[in-house]
């Protein structure tokens, strides 16, 4: 298995063989929480319009993302993993629209063969759903912030799937640690910007917890992700 690591948007775009987009803070995080409440499918999109389109129409029950950082009008979560976390969308389709997760998985998707939307929660269970497949190729993208700038957690994510992928045990209680001492930890301790909850930073941090990958396939045209099991 070649395993190349890639950054950013543009890195996204250079997504070959089986893609998996990693937004830790928050995007990816919160897709989980929210399939662990009992979402049935994500609908992604990389545009806002797009995601409220998709909700007016009724193909999504709630829209949950940002724009910028904060919850656009029309949505009904913010990009959140705390906020979900208490949702009730068991059974309901969703569609997430974020500045970096969404768009990268996108562009990713346009051309890999099979596409994750990954956080250091579902990192173990998409390495392991990876392995077991056993493609030729893998792609693990880092979207940083905004897919513009690198950034510590999805960069430490990115080296953490990868060294299961090549069959070492990476230590995840000192990946958690790397990322909480990082620039973009320190912005959830901000009074400033009240919307980055410190329960939004310490539910990303709870490395390996959530026991299933979260794959995108193509469906009637649209990108739909669904909770996948090792």
């Amino acid at each position: 298995m070649e395993i190349r690591l890639e950054s950013l948007l543009d890195g996204a775009r250079r997504a070959r063989g089986t893609a998996v987009v990693i937004d830790v803070y928050r995007a990816f995080t919160t897709a989980a929480v929210a399939f662990s409440r009992g979402a049935e499918a994500i609908i992604i999109v990389a545009e806002l319009e797009r995601a409220l389109d998709l909700k007016k129409q009724g193909a999504a029950a709630f829209a949950f993302g940002e724009v910028d950082g904060f919850m656009p009008d029309g949505f009904d979560y913010g990009n959140s993993p705390f906020e979900l976390s208490t949702a009730d969308v068991e059974g309901k389709t969703l569609v997430q629209r974020t500045s970096a997760g969404t768009v990268g998985v996108e562009a990713a998707a346009a051309n890999s063969e099979r596409t994750f939307a990954a956080s250091l929660v579902t990192a173990r269970a998409t390495a392991s759903v990876i392995a077991a497949e056993g493609p030729e190729l893998v792609t693990v993208i880092a979207m940083g912030d905004a897919g513009k700038f690198r950034t510590d957690e999805d960069e430490q994510c990115s080296l953490y799937i990868r060294g299961m992928l090549q069959g070492m045990t990476p230590d995840r209680d000192a990946v958690g640690s790397l990322v909480l001492s990082g620039e973009q930890s320190r912005k959830f301790d901000n009074p400033t910007r009240p919307h980055l909850y410190t329960q939004d930073r310490d539910m990303a941090l709870e490395v390996d917890s959530v026991p299933f990958a979260v794959a995108v396939e193509r469906e009637d045209g649209l990108l739909v992700a669904r909770p996948v099991s090792p």
